[in-house]
């Protein structure tokens, strides 16, 4: 594996990092950051410790049980990422909890990202906070990018055999965030992640995946503690693949959620937005609202009815992960 060190054009937005993440933490009694860092840190990094912020005042708020590694959970089942958006100009902004259930303003991460495909994720350590960011360009190229370093890891070549990337957490029974791919023949493939942005070999979990229209998920939501995803069928019914851990078989077989997701132009999730210790799913009608589904940790009935957390304007975004 080749690795380079860059600077990323973005880091511009490096400076304006302490405070906005100063800003999201106002209330959680996590006010302090910006003051403990006087030289503020890269935005990447910024964004990494207002997740983790984040997910402290989350196991506070509900004792300490189920929600942190240390407290339960041992497999980083019930995530704190944020929600990245990469404009059509290639610039990219996070968004994070904002402590109420929505999602705070956004903050600039990159720019010149008009090469970029799709992206992933990742927590590597099992905290339920993102370490990095797999990167797959239009040549076909792998990357993955650290939340705390500037150095960027070449995984390899040859990605443009898949049209859906997605890091749904630890499927494989490790300790590290795994990666899903899925070619134009509709077969999934899984790749183990090995905590440092490398990857295994593939392993091939099953055809008839080209059904779908959509595939997401970032954490556990029928509340056994294993990631699961959820897939969109093209007449809009969404179906719940519920996580075994293990990697020869990762998924149970499929059940329904319900009909009416072809309303939705994307569906993404950063896992738990609102904070209450369960995994939601984040849905963009074609109107460019930003819809809630909170999380119920039932397999049977996996979200709570929706919430409108975005107004028209999330339409901007020709990528969301």
């Amino acid at each position: 594996m080749a690795k380079t060190s860059r600077r990323t054009p973005g880091r511009t937005a490096s400076r304006l990092a302490a405070t906005a993440v100063a800003a999201a933490l106002v209330g959680t009694g996590a006010s302090a950051f910006a003051a403990d860092n006087p030289a503020a840190p890269s935005a990447k990094a910024s964004v990494k410790a207002a997740a983790a912020k984040a997910s402290a005042h989350r196991a506070a708020a509900h004792g300490r049980t189920g929600v942190t590694k240390e407290e339960g959970d041992p497999n980083g089942a019930y995530p704190v990422f944020p929600l990245i958006g990469v404009d059509r100009s290639g610039n990219s902004f996070a968004y994070l909890p904002d402590f109420e259930g929505g999602l705070s303003p956004r903050m600039q991460l990159d720019e010149g990202l008009g090469g970029l495909k799709n992206a992933a994720q990742v927590d590597h350590d099992a905290d339920g906070v993102p370490d990095g960011t797999w990167k797959w360009d239009n040549k076909g190229t792998l990357t993955y990018e650290p939340y705390d370093e500037i150095a960027t890891t070449t995984v390899g070549g040859g990605w443009n055999i898949y049209n859906t990337l997605l890091s749904p957490g630890n499927l494989g029974g490790a300790g590290a965030g795994d990666l899903l791919g899925r070619d134009a023949s509709g077969n999934l493939y899984l790749y183990l992640g090995y905590g440092n942005g490398k990857l295994t070999s593939r392993y091939l979990v099953g055809g008839g995946w080209g059904q779908y229209t959509q595939i997401a998920g970032n954490g556990d939501l029928t509340g056994d503690g294993k990631p699961d995803i959820v897939a969109r069928g093209s007449d809009g019914t969404l179906w719940l693949y519920k996580g075994t851990g293990n990697y020869k078989a990762p998924f149970e077989a499929r059940t329904k959620i319900g009909g009416g997701w072809n309303t939705y132009n994307a569906l993404v999730s950063s896992g738990d937005v609102d904070l209450d210790g369960k995994t939601d799913l984040l849905a963009r009608d074609g109107a460019g609202a930003l819809w809630l589904y909170k999380g119920t940790g039932n397999a049977a009935a996996p979200y709570q009815p929706r919430v409108k957390v975005g107004t028209s304007g999330w339409n901007t975004y020709r990528l969301l992960y």
